[in-house]
């Protein structure tokens, strides 16, 4: 299916939120959102995906 990561369009077989952070190698230590919805860490195991959504990624990032 396709879908956007971070604006960027991806093909996936991931199902879930939980699968495609795997899958794109991102940690446990960032924050999501699914078609502009934040989804927390708790629940990405339980988001569906379908073709066509938008998947935000973002990390905290330290610095001056």
């Amino acid at each position: 299916m396709k879908i956007f990561v971070n604006g960027e369009e991806r093909q996936t077989g991931a199902a879930t939120l939980a699968a495609l952070l795997e899958e794109e190698g991102f940690g446990p230590a960032v924050a999501t959102a699914v078609n502009e919805s934040f989804v927390a860490k708790a629940a990405r195991a339980a988001i569906k995906l379908q073709d066509g959504d938008r998947v935000e990624v973002l990390s905290a990032m330290q610095g001056g």
